[in-house]
């Protein structure tokens, strides 16, 4: 049988963590577990990393080409983190919200509180934190990619980060990815079910 959806508007669902607490992670697996969910490509001034795609992970740009995109007004929100510039695409959030699909953003508290601002009845925010502080730092020197003040700095700003737990709708300790997974995927079959994402003059049994 069919499933019947009432029409809906679509929601903004935002992933905020400490770096290192394993949100991207979480993030990637989502797209691949949860129906109907896309991604948000960030723009961003930084060098890609491993195997990172531009288009598909990030799109990069240099910092002109930024600085531009910026000035157009072509970004829903932006910030400098650790000497590189990310901001999120306005037009794909305002095409998904407008059409009934979900997209996910992977992005930082700044980010994250300019978005809550911008579409304020459209998101759902998860923040994401390691079950302890001395495992986001074995998590970060498992990485192997950064110096010793590099990882001393993003420590010090994840103390910072991790008080902001409470500006979000949802908070889950990642201990283990399938289960963070799984409450992840509870929290969007929710947020689809709310009554408050109907759109307007919706009639129920309407003939």
């Amino acid at each position: 049988m069919k499933e019947c959806v009432p029409p809906r508007r679509g929601i903004v669902f935002i992933v905020s963590a400490p770096s290192g607490a394993g949100k991207t992670t979480i993030s990637r697996a989502a797209l691949e577990r949860i129906p109907e969910l896309t991604a948000s490509v960030s723009v961003t001034t930084r060098r890609p990393r491993g195997n990172e795609v531009d288009g598909t992970d990030y799109r990069f740009v240099t910092d002109d080409e930024f600085r531009r995109i910026r000035e157009r007004g072509e970004l829903a929100e932006w910030a400098k983190v650790f000497d590189a510039s990310y901001g999120t695409p306005k037009r794909p959030l305002d095409e998904a919200i407008a059409s009934g699909r979900d997209i996910l953003l992977d992005i930082d508290i700044q980010g994250a509180r300019q978005i809550r601002k911008a579409y304020p009845s459209d998101t759902a925010t998860i923040f994401v934190l390691p079950p302890t502080f001395r495992e986001l730092e074995q998590r970060l020197r498992r990485r192997g990619t950064e110096s010793e003040a590099a990882i001393q700095g993003r420590l010090a700003r994840a103390r910072e980060e991790a008080r902001a737990y409470d500006e979000y709708d949802y908070l889950i300790i990642n201990q283990d990815v399938d289960e963070s997974i799984r409450l992840l995927l509870s929290v969007v079959t929710a947020e689809r079910l709310k009554v408050t994402r109907l759109r307007e003059g919706f009639v129920p049994w309407k003939s």
